[in-house]
């Protein structure tokens, strides 16, 4: 392999209600990240339109399909066309009543070679997810493609310390997080920068910790709530990449459409490891109580 590992991810719109137009601004960031020759492309959480789980309506599950499907499909002519890798988030239908918030890996010959079933499921305001998506049964297990060994999570699982250090002792070249995550419009600004840099923190917490790169692609634009209940979700953008000490690579703002470039270094973190070798000073046989819910 190459010693550098050309990288792109799509920070983009995802708000339109037919999902071939935002699978056409997916293709259009792939192609133009193919363009600047990114081997390796990401895309954003459910990026085939507005994130539904504002609400809960069993019409949504009208949305979800099989996989392999007609979006694996498209995205795997997509990757063979332009001999790239991408990631993908979908709403897998697996059977009858039976649904999974699901990244999947088209190889860069338009094989879909792996995929991963989102295990953190959130139930919060705005975000009802637990109504939808049955937690994720694959495990942290990284894929193997022609560009390395993806650690592939997503979203709520960027809050986990565990997902992350699971990735990398299981091998993880670098650590990949499909994200919808935003604002509440109505909270006031200082706390919607408490919360992007929270966010940003802990996922620049477990490349540290990890000794790898990290990369998190959101989605941006306000989605209204379809009951009228809330002001909906305006979300934030602010996609990065960072490498395995934390050290910002690239990173979006708030508004902005694009397609980021970043550069991986594969032997950084070799490097780094060598130095802050917290993989090696681990106690494993203290740390039981991690499989308990809380130590009362």
């Amino acid at each position: 392999m190459h010693p550098t590992l050309k990288l792109g991810f799509v920070q983009q719109t995802c708000g339109d209600a037919d999902p071939a137009r935002n699978l056409a601004i997916s293709f259009q960031g792939i192609r133009e990240a193919a363009a600047q020759g990114a081997e390796l492309v990401l895309l954003p959480e459910l990026h085939l339109g507005p994130y539904f789980c504002q609400t809960e309506d069993c019409v949504r599950f009208d949305l979800a399909e099989s996989i392999p499907g007609p979006t694996t499909g498209s995205l795997a002519a997509l990757a063979q066309e332009l001999g790239v890798v991408i990631v993908a988030s979908l709403f897998e239908k697996r059977a009858p009543g039976l649904y999974h918030n699901t990244a999947v890996v088209l190889e860069r010959d338009g094989s879909l070679i792996g995929k991963y079933r989102k295990m953190h499921i959130p139930d919060d305001p705005g975000y009802y997810e637990k109504f939808y998506f049955t937690p994720g049964d694959l495990g942290f297990a990284p894929i193997r493609t022609s560009v390395g060994k993806l650690g592939v999570l997503v979203c709520w699982d960027q809050w986990y310390p565990e997902a992350a250090r699971l990735m990398a002792l299981a091998g993880a070249d670098l650590l990949l997080y499909p994200t919808a995550i935003g604002w509440n419009p109505d909270d006031p600004e200082a706390e919607r920068q408490r919360q992007l840099e929270a966010w940003v923190t802990v996922q620049r917490g477990h490349a540290v910790a990890n000794g790898l790169p990290v990369v998190a692609c959101n989605r941006i634009g306000h989605e209204a709530d379809p009951s009228g209940h809330s002001p909906g979700i305006q979300f934030w953008g602010n996609s990065f990449a960072v490498g395995p000490q934390g050290e910002f690579l690239c990173r979006a703002d708030a508004q902005e459409s694009r397609v980021l470039i970043v550069d991986i270094d594969r032997h950084r973190s070799e490097e780094v490891r060598r130095i802050w070798p917290f993989l090696r000073d681990r106690r494993i046989d203290e740390y039981g109580g991690l499989t308990r819910r809380f130590l009362d």
